[in-house]
């Protein structure tokens, strides 16, 4: 077994504490930057921030869906730590100054992966896979804060 990471970035062209308030809004903002690879989503408790508990299914191939409950963290400031209770999966995301009105956006996903072959395929082809997902996704979130 060994650590997989994920980690995609992508600049808007907002101020970052409305693209943070963005993605820290699970009750109303984040279902709708989803795509389709998320279903079954539900905020649980909380909704807003650090305290929000939220569920999805993340199919990440025509094979593969994680069923994910989430604790949602703000260790830091313009940064959410989502851990998922049913797994090793963590996924960081930071928001900081990209300049006048610009943020950075970096998400990370980290999880212990798969040993022997399977492991082998899991930490060449998944990270690219969840890339895709989200960079979309942060496609997605700068469609909805940029004016």
């Amino acid at each position: 077994m060994g650590q997989v990471e994920a980690t995609t970035q992508r600049e808007i062209a907002a101020d970052p504490e409305d693209v943070f308030d963005a993605l820290a809004d699970y009750s109303g903002t984040r279902p709708k930057l989803l795509p389709e690879h998320f279903s079954e989503y539900e905020v649980r408790e909380g909704g807003d921030g650090k305290g929000t508990l939220v569920h999805w299914k993340l199919q990440a191939t025509s094979k593969r869906v994680r069923d994910c409950l989430l604790d949602v963290d703000e260790p830091t400031d313009g940064q959410l730590v989502e851990k998922d209770r049913n797994s090793s999966m963590v996924t960081t995301w930071i928001v900081t100054p990209a300049g006048e009105k610009r943020a950075r956006v970096t998400v990370t996903t980290t999880w212990q992966g798969a040993g022997g072959v399977g492991g082998f395929f899991e930490r060449t082809f998944a990270p690219k896979g969840l890339g895709r997902i989200y960079d979309a996704m942060l496609a997605n979130l700068a469609a909805h804060v940029e004016k």
